[in-house]
């Protein structure tokens, strides 16, 4: 399917070289600020506390959001889960402060929001804590003589947790790398294998830099984000090495730039309609999804774009300077004559 054909090739690699620069000096400016800045991690990683409450009527998130961050306790993370009823509070930790206190302070300003006030009937750990945690007074919000919201659970997210994490999505990622420079190496060449994985290392450094640069948060949806984007950017690389081969059987007199040329400028209109309708449904995460949405949908928007401009201008260029042509992707299907064969030779 097609949206339009172009007659004439356009010669993406006679700029391969400035769109290059243009790339390492990007890739640069990511690695200095993951260096100097860091990444803003979620409590996922860095360790925290995490509150469930379950309220009598569908929740209003905004609200409960607006009351908590009026605490000051930092990138405080609410959402729903389960139902619009259930809501997960998370976080981070606070030097200084006691996982108890935080509870006791989060769910009274979620009780107050509610026009209610939390009262301990008696003394006891609140339901579903987890063990070893100081945990305060079975706590109960009264509004009259309703009960508008529940404390269902409090749980403490300990460093060591957020360190087996992050130790864990790190081996994800290497695993990822690997496989794809396995199946490319074998699909096609090692060239292009070498020059698909710089072209996904460059995606992934660079979305790394905008969260580092930026200060947005990285949590585990961000890091699946993440891996989203090397499987969708070495599917668009695929696309356009496959081309590439093709257009090494049909055009043998072409140079290699101009068969390079040729598969890429054929590839567009594949390219602007599979993309336009992955980021359709990326940009309404991203306007409508909510906070919870949000930077998962920044890092694949981020993720797509420069997915898009590394299969063209770095993968393409790279396998191009390291040498590739057609000989390494066609193999010959001349047999060897048997000198012992009468009928070598024979014109029928």
């Amino acid at each position: 399917m097609e949206f339009f054909r172009i007659h004439r090739d356009i010669p993406f690699m006679r700029h391969a070289l400035v769109f290059n620069i243009v790339s390492l000096v990007t890739f640069l400016a990511a690695v200095f600020f993951l260096a100097t800045r860091g990444l803003h991690f979620s409590i996922e990683f860095t360790g925290g506390t995490v509150i469930e409450a379950n309220y009598s009527q569908p929740a209003d998130v905004g609200k409960i959001r607006d009351a908590v961050d009026a605490l000051g306790l930092g990138d405080v993370q609410v959402q729903n889960f389960g139902s619009s009823r259930d809501i997960m509070v998370r976080v981070p930790v606070r030097p200084g402060v006691q996982p108890a206190d935080i509870v006791t302070r989060v769910f009274a300003a979620m009780c107050k929001a509610e026009g209610g006030s939390v009262a301990a009937p008696a003394p006891g750990a609140v339901p579903g804590a987890s063990a070893g945690a100081d945990a305060p007074a079975r706590q109960v919000c009264s509004a009259g003589n309703a009960e508008p919201v529940k404390l269902q659970r409090s749980e403490v997210v300990g460093p060591q947790v957020g360190r087996e994490l992050a130790e864990d999505g790190a081996k994800a990622l290497a695993f990822v790398v690997l496989g794809i420079m396995v199946y490319l190496a074998f699909r096609f060449e090692w060239k292009f294998s070498i020059a698909a994985i710089v072209a996904n290392l460059h995606d992934v450094v660079i979305i790394l830099g905008f969260f580092a640069f930026f200060q947005w948060e990285f949590s585990l949806s961000v890091l699946a984000a993440v891996l989203a984007v090397l499987g969708y950017s070495v599917n668009e690389s695929v696309v356009i090495f496959d081309r590439i081969r093709e257009s090494f059987r049909r055009y043998r007199k072409m140079t290699t730039r101009e068969v390079i040329d040729h598969a890429i400028t054929s590839t567009i209109s594949r390219t602007i309609i599979t993309h336009g309708c992955t980021q359709a449904m990326v940009l309404s995460m991203l306007l409508f999804g909510g906070p919870t949405l949000h930077y998962f949908a920044v890092a694949l928007t981020v993720g797509i774009l420069f997915g898009i401009y590394s299969s063209v201008f770095v993968a393409a260029a790279i396998a191009m300077w390291l040498g590739v042509k057609r000989e390494d992707l066609i193999k010959s299907a001349a047999k060897e004559s048997d000198p012992n064969d009468p009928n070598a030779g024979a014109v029928v």
